[in-house]
């Protein structure tokens, strides 16, 4: 049987790549874990049980400092890796590894490219403190060929959606195959219907969780629960100002989130032009419809006006207010089978199938 590792930045937050990352490994026996680090606040050791980890050290609180001392850590403490007949990259900075993997198959599972490096650069840089720009151009010069370069080196690219191919043809000139990440749905179930909306999208500028606010302080008689952090926690707090229907519950366990999903009437999830969107699926899973924009990703997981609304791309809060107004209870309770229906097609099962026509073949995934 072939040996293989696996490699993914960190497990800081419980999102979609992690989930991913470690749904793989208790499918692939044997088969290794590499990672810059992980938060035990997050991923408690039960969440690895079983699994061989390389724990390369990199932990730091600093978002920019993290990203260089990963990066580092990955290029030069994983000589190990040509003991591994394979090895598969997950992530931005992980893939810096490959020049020290080169006696076997290189496979790189793209769930986003560094956005702050291409599409998003001016965004970034529009929102950072002036004081940091130039800390974030640093970073950015410093990332972008060794991304590339590793990029170049993998013989088999694999991406999280059609979204993230076309991004690696524009920018890298790579094509990829895609396989959509997998989505526990028969963990995500219906339980009812509460009287809030909610957010699982993380607290970054991106994710625009700040229209969210907007939108709901324009509406007290709707509640918006929002249930993540992330670097704009503090501030987002300050925009809500106390507004008594919007409420912050920070991170979660599982089933405390699961159980917010299966209660809410619909999810709102309006990151900008999102590579993939793991909590649109989740959400549909338990039968609650999303709230969405039409770019990205979620064109290619929502099917608007049947399992959810997708609104123009010049989004504002004033829009989020009407599809808040739209898809009202009664709504979102119609689309309900729609939504459980159709995210069966993003099973754990169809993720395995396709995985397994790419990996080579005595690396058996086993049957979920």
């Amino acid at each position: 049987m072939y040996k293989g590792i696996v490699l993914y930045d960190f497990l800081l937050v419980r999102g979609g790549a992690e989930r991913l990352t470690l749904t793989l490994l208790k499918d692939l026996p044997g088969v290794d874990l590499c990672i810059g680090f992980r938060d035990p606040h997050a991923f408690s050791e039960a969440d690895i049980a079983g699994i061989t980890t390389r724990d390369l050290g990199a932990e730091t609180t600093l978002p920019v400092w993290r990203s260089l001392k990963v990066m580092r850590a990955f290029a030069h403490q994983t000589q190990f890796l040509n003991g591994y007949d394979w090895a598969l990259f997950s992530g931005t900075h992980a893939p810096l590894a490959v020049h020290n993997h080169t006696s076997g198959q290189n496979y790189y599972y793209c769930h986003t490219l560094p956005r702050f490096v291409y599409d998003l650069k001016d965004y970034y840089l529009q929102r950072y403190p002036l004081a940091l720009r130039p800390a974030l151009l640093a970073l950015i010069a410093y990332v972008k060929p060794r991304y590339e370069q590793a990029i170049a080196r993998m013989d088999i690219l694999i991406a999280n959606s059609e979204t993230v191919r076309n991004r690696l043809r524009r920018y890298l000139n790579r094509d990829a195959v895609v396989i959509n990440p997998p989505c526990e749905i028969d963990y995500f179930q219906w339980q009812g219907q509460g009287d809030y909306y909610l957010s699982t999208a993380r607290l970054e500028p991106f994710k625009r969780v700040d229209l969210l606010i907007k939108a709901f302080k324009q509406i007290p008689d709707q509640r918006l629960i929002i249930t993540s952090g992330g670097s704009q926690f503090s501030a987002l707090r300050r925009l809500a100002g106390g507004a008594s229907n919007i409420i912050f519950t920070g991170w979660l366990g599982d089933a405390a989130l699961c159980q917010l999903i299966g209660n809410a009437i619909a999810t709102l999830y309006v990151a900008k032009d999102e590579d993939f969107g793991m909590s649109p699926v989740e959400s549909m899973a338990a039968g609650k419809p999303v709230i969405g924009v039409a770019e990205g990703g979620l064109l290619e997981t929502v099917l608007n006006g049947e399992t959810g609304l997708l609104l123009p791309l010049d989004l504002t809060a004033e829009g989020i207010t009407e599809a808040v107004r739209t898809l009202n209870a009664s709504r979102a309770l119609a689309m309900r089978s729609a939504c459980e229906l159709h995210a069966r097609r993003f099973s754990r099962a169809i993720f395995l199938e396709k995985m397994r026509s790419i990996l080579p073949a005595n690396s058996l995934l086993t049957n979920p």
